[in-house]
């Protein structure tokens, strides 16, 4: 059975367009080794723990479940991607009790998060622990659902993948954890494609396939402003084929332009 998984794409505005934040895995990961991505992974059973769903606002486990078509468990999905975005790019969507964004102006505040960060990675400290020594909100109605992959037959490892939007949130700057993650930048998506095709970096198909999604936004207040009032998003899996081309995924019976936002 592929494993759940949450990823995100982080947005902001430069000179007026849309970047997107990507992280490239280490070389000597098991998983897609080199490859730009978004931040994310695999869902943890901690994700549900209910003390950390009650720290959610915007949306309830069973709203959350309904939008992913799931009979229940749906928030977890939100944690993860707040988690793991935290975790692999140092950048934490949530607010302060009295609804204040989080942000590292401060810098106590920024190098007493650094620590927060470098205990969860190495499995000192939780995500619970984190939210309750903050008194943190996880504002998941500010969480987009955008996107689900199920990765094809045939590979060992294999994820059910749900793809959310969030903007970056202010005063807070991303970096790669040194670990999962090697290197980091702020694109556009024309750009990363672009790169792709030049072979300057390497993107897996699910992330080129959500890159042109992102194309079609100039920016990222149309992006949040699509994904907000779209309604079912489809189940993207691929089908892997060998042929004189080569080994490559190829999708059935989903039309491009109406997958995801938009």
């Amino acid at each position: 059975m592929p494993r759940p998984a949450a990823t995100v794409m982080v947005v902001r505005d430069v000179d007026g367009s849309l970047e997107v934040l990507m992280l490239r895995r280490s070389l000597n990961s098991e998983f897609v080794g080199g490859a730009y991505v978004f931040p994310g992974g695999a869902v943890d059973p901690a994700d549900g723990d209910p003390e950390l769903l009650g720290r959610c606002s915007g949306r309830t486990d069973a709203g959350a479940s309904a939008v992913l078509e799931v009979e229940s468990g749906g928030l977890a999905y939100w944690v993860s991607a707040f988690r793991e975005c935290f975790e692999e790019a140092g950048v934490l969507v949530a607010t302060r009790a009295g609804g204040e964004p989080l942000t590292f102006d401060d810098p106590g505040e920024e190098a007493r998060f650094v620590a927060h960060r470098r205990a969860l990675n190495a499995g000192e400290r939780s995500f619970l622990d984190i939210c309750r020594t903050e008194d943190l909100t996880l504002p998941a109605g500010s969480l987009y659902y955008v996107g689900h992959w199920i990765t094809p037959e045939g590979p060992p490892r294999r994820y059910d993948t749900r793809f959310f939007a969030a903007l970056a949130p202010p005063g807070q700057t991303a970096g790669h954890d040194e670990i999962e993650t090697i290197e980091h930048m702020w694109v556009s998506p024309a750009d990363a494609l672009d790169q792709n095709d030049g072979g300057r970096i390497e993107l897996l198909f699910p992330t080129v396939w959500n890159l042109r999604l992102l194309a079609r936004y100039p920016t990222s207040a149309d992006l949040i402003a699509s994904a907000s009032s779209f309604g079912v998003v489809p189940t993207i899996e691929p089908t892997q084929v060998l042929d004189e081309q080569g080994r490559r995924s190829l999708i059935v019976n989903i039309d491009p332009d109406k997958s995801g936002a938009g």
